[in-house]
């Protein structure tokens, strides 16, 4: 009697515990076949927004053949501005100008300081003094094979004096101008480690004159003479005919010793403007 009533007590839970027991795998498939369908929705939402998002070209359109005609024939058909171009082309003349007369003032600066071109009249004036002190001019003769620095030094103590530096030749030969132009800025450049147009140079004339060489016969630098008139007149525009110092002195030496041994050999006047000059008197 007891057993009966036992398994008539317990016969509803053991029903149910078999029918969840047998609901199980249903449920799972109710679940992910919902995930599934969400998934599905999310995916759809996300690719009518991207649809509806505007976005550029990403290449040009492919015009007809017609159409890219008339559009570069209005291109063409576009009306000039007189204005404009009358204000373009005088600007370009002004730049055309400027240019020009820079580059002939440079040149002709280099050719006065290579002693191929005379100075302007009013410069040379303006250098030359009225008495008879300025009337003779000392020219160091000198070579591009001489030490810069030996160079260096006479030109700070011709620019005292008032004097010039003569080279027979240019290095690399006379249709060169380049080296030369090198070497004059290295010997008359105040602070040797300047570089560029701007740097301030020393007030002295180099001249390249193989006449004056020959004219003294010098063989062997440095050596000085005493110039009457203007040495730095270009040599084609003189002759043998020009006037020659009285004496060569030879030695490498200070300017002030080559002034008076010159002295001593019979130029005293000659050399004292110049002396005083050097001296700073």
């Amino acid at each position: 009697m007891l057993l009966a009533g036992f398994l008539a007590a317990s016969g509803p839970v053991a029903a149910q515990e078999a029918v969840s027991a047998r609901s199980s795998p249903s449920e799972s498939a109710t679940a992910k076949s919902q995930g599934d369908a969400a998934m599905e929705r999310l995916k759809d939402a996300v690719a009518r927004q991207k649809a509806q998002t505007p976005t550029g070209p990403t290449a040009l359109p492919e015009l007809p053949e017609a159409e890219r005609r008339r559009a570069f024939e209005g291109l063409r058909r576009h009306a000039p501005s007189p204005a404009m171009e009358a204000r373009a082309r005088t600007a370009l003349d002004a730049g055309k100008d400027a240019f020009a007369a820079q580059r002939d003032a440079m040149a002709k600066r280099l050719r006065q300081a290579l002693g191929l071109e005379a100075p302007e009249m009013e410069a040379v004036a303006r250098a030359a003094a009225p008495d008879a002190l300025r009337s003779w001019v000392p020219v160091l003769f000198v070579s591009s094979s001489m030490p810069i620095t030996t160079l260096r030094t006479y030109a700070a103590q011709l620019e005292k004096a008032g004097g010039v530096m003569a080279f027979r030749g240019m290095p690399g030969g006379l249709t060169k101008v380049g080296p030369m132009a090198k070497l004059s800025a290295e010997i008359l450049r105040l602070d040797p480690g300047c570089e560029g147009p701007a740097c301030a140079m020393r007030n002295v004339q180099l001249i390249v004159d193989p006449l004056v060489f020959r004219q003294h016969g010098v063989s062997a630098v440095p050596a000085l003479a005493m110039l009457p008139g203007d040495p730095t007149q270009p040599y084609c525009e003189r002759d043998d005919a020009s006037p020659v110092a009285a004496h060569i002195v030879y030695g490498d030496a200070a300017l002030s010793g080559l002034l008076e041994e010159y002295a001593r050999l019979g130029g005293k006047q000659e050399v004292e403007g110049v002396q005083a000059r050097l001296q700073g008197r």
